[in-house]
């Protein structure tokens, strides 16, 4: 497993914001952003505001507004 070091925010295309350290679980080259987004230690915001820590969240490419 590998775990990068700088945090990153993924916003929902309907408002969600989580921040949290992206993951790979297979091989980095086959990993990209445009297919899934899984993060570690995450937290989750609604407008601008935490709502809580969810710890490992595996989002799907159709949800994700940005990164």
């Amino acid at each position: 497993e590998l775990t990068w070091k700088l945090q990153v925010f993924v916003r929902l295309k309907w408002g969600l914001e989580y921040k949290g350290f992206p993951c790979v679980l297979a091989d980095p080259s086959f990993w990209s952003f445009q297919c899934v987004a899984q993060l570690a230690n995450t937290e989750q915001f609604q407008d601008s505001q935490s709502t809580g820590t969810l710890g490992e969240v595996f989002i799907c490419c159709n949800n994700i507004l940005y990164i």
